[in-house]
């Protein structure tokens, strides 16, 4: 599980701001935070190879050198393994509009206050940790179902619909005993103890395939 809490990367020119930010956020030694002075430099030194398992990017709206803010933020659209935030002293109303909608979770005022800078990658990280427990559940949850035939996943329906093994029987055109082989067959396959417990994986299964889940892009 790829652990963007613990991996920031900071992309900003001035180097007093960068480094007060990166004492606000480094204090405790259990992060791993980079500094850039401008994007071209993060480039150029891999910080966005993804090759990093996630991070958190806090970048300057208005960048030195070849690589712009815009351009930046264009160039990791989409990126699953990147929690986005930009800060900028003055935006136009659609800059801040095409800065929200390409992924960025939120805009900081700048000239950037250490404390606030802080607070808020605190709060990412743990809205990060939240959604990797579930999405790592829903994986879990899925693998766990993936064995099941296609007749033992409509048996299993049938048991979240409630019905019993007469039931399913006669909706199934199957024996009762045939019925019950396919349920003992199925507690195995899903490592389960209950049907409760079974259940549970099933809604956890169906909820990952019925809403998209991002682990990084917590939206505006």
């Amino acid at each position: 599980m790829s652990n963007v809490a613990g991996h920031i990367h900071l992309i900003l020119p001035n180097p007093a701001e960068r480094a007060a930010c990166f004492r606000a956020l480094a204090a405790g030694g259990e992060r791993i935070v980079r500094c850039f002075a401008s994007a071209d430099d993060w480039i150029d030194g891999d910080g966005d190879d993804g090759k990093g398992g996630g991070a958190i990017l806090l970048f300057r709206w208005h960048q030195p050198g070849r690589v712009s803010g815009a351009a930046l933020l264009e160039r990791i659209a989409g990126r699953g393994d990147l929690a986005v935030f930009v800060a900028a002293e003055q935006l136009s109303i659609a800059e801040s509009r095409a800065i929200l909608r390409g992924g960025a979770r939120d805009l900081l005022a700048a000239p950037l206050d250490p404390r606030i800078v802080r607070r808020v990658i605190d709060a990412a990280a743990g809205d990060w940790q939240v959604r990797q427990a579930a999405l790592h559940r829903r994986h879990e949850a899925e693998a766990r179902l993936a064995a099941l035939t296609p007749r033992e996943r409509s048996i299993l329906d049938a048991i979240a619909a409630g019905l019993g093994n007469k039931a399913i029987a006669r909706q199934l055109d199957l024996s009762p005993r045939t019925v019950e082989v396919h349920r003992a067959k199925i507690m195995r396959r899903a490592g389960a103890d209950s049907v409760a417990e079974l259940l549970r994986w099933q809604f956890i299964a169906e909820q990952a395939g019925g809403a998209a889940v991002n682990p990084v892009h917590f939206g505006a």
